[in-house]
């Protein structure tokens, strides 16, 4: 087991980020969707369990070519499936991967926390001393290019250059947490993720929990640049406005994983 907490500051309140969250993953999903590949929504609809409500959603993502050559070796025809049920109970959202064909051997969860401060609190999981001893905390900067592979640069999405019409917010410059964190006048917040990682299968178990947690900071860099970039599409929008795009989204995946080519970010080697 590997894990690891993700910190990503954002110059958007908690209540913006809310709204720009849910509209960039169904962006990035259509960017992700084609050629039998990409993602398929079976439930998006409300919960309540043991006090907590929220947003309950399983999807499937289908993947042959968004894993490593060495996965693909190895798993069988079919299997390269992911089911993700996240239970979104914002501010606080937990989300579970897992695969039918690695079953108990295969296991992600991620934990969000949204809160309104620069990353600066620690354990805000409230994890035990022993298990929050061995979490490797990670710092996302979106606006830094070098944290962006020259295969995923997209200048449309690089905050370091783009400046909002309808916000202002925006170029982000080499200091602009300090320069945000001083500005009483801008929103800021923080995600807070935390990723546990297992995969059981001897041999190869370090070298995969490894390679996933990487997978998932190439994501969240990628996602929370895209978010941001896109801020002018989605500040105006409520979650009713959200709820709608969310169904017209699910169907128009069905008729990209038929239709449309292969596409999105492929895997790393």
């Amino acid at each position: 087991m590997l894990i690891k907490e993700f910190r990503i500051v954002l110059p958007v309140s908690v209540e913006e980020y809310q709204v720009g969250q849910l509209y960039a993953v169904a962006e990035a999903s259509k960017n992700e969707t084609g050629g039998g590949e990409g993602v398929e929504v079976l439930v998006n609809e409300p919960y309540e369990e043991s006090g907590e409500k929220g947003q309950y959603t399983h999807k499937v993502y289908h993947l042959q070519s968004k894993v490593p050559p060495l996965i693909r070796a190895l798993a069988p025809k079919g299997s390269l499936e992911i089911h993700e049920k996240a239970w979104n109970a914002y501010p606080y959202c937990r989300t579970i991967l897992t695969n039918t064909y690695m079953k108990e051997k295969f296991m992600i969860k991620i934990e969000t926390w949204h809160k309104p401060d620069m990353g600066n609190q620690e354990n805000v999981h409230g994890l035990d001393d022993k298990t929050w001893g061995n979490v490797e905390v990670v710092n996302i900067d979106i606006a830094d290019k070098d944290s962006i592979s020259p295969k995923d640069y997209k200048a449309d999405q690089d905050p370091s250059i783009f400046k909002s019409e309808k916000t202002g917010r925006g170029p982000l410059g080499p200091d602009w947490k300090n320069e945000l964190a001083n500005n009483p006048h801008c929103p800021h917040m923080c995600a807070y993720k935390l990723v546990t990682v297992e995969f059981k299968w001897l041999g190869l178990q370090s070298k995969i929990e490894s390679y996933i947690q990487k997978v998932e900071k190439r994501l969240f860099t990628h996602f929370h640049r895209q978010l941001f970039c896109s801020i002018d599409k989605w500040i105006e929008l409520t979650m009713d406005d959200i709820r709608r795009m969310e169904e017209e989204t699910k169907k128009e995946l069905d008729e990209m994983r038929k239709n449309d080519e292969v596409k999105g970010m492929a895997a790393d080697d």
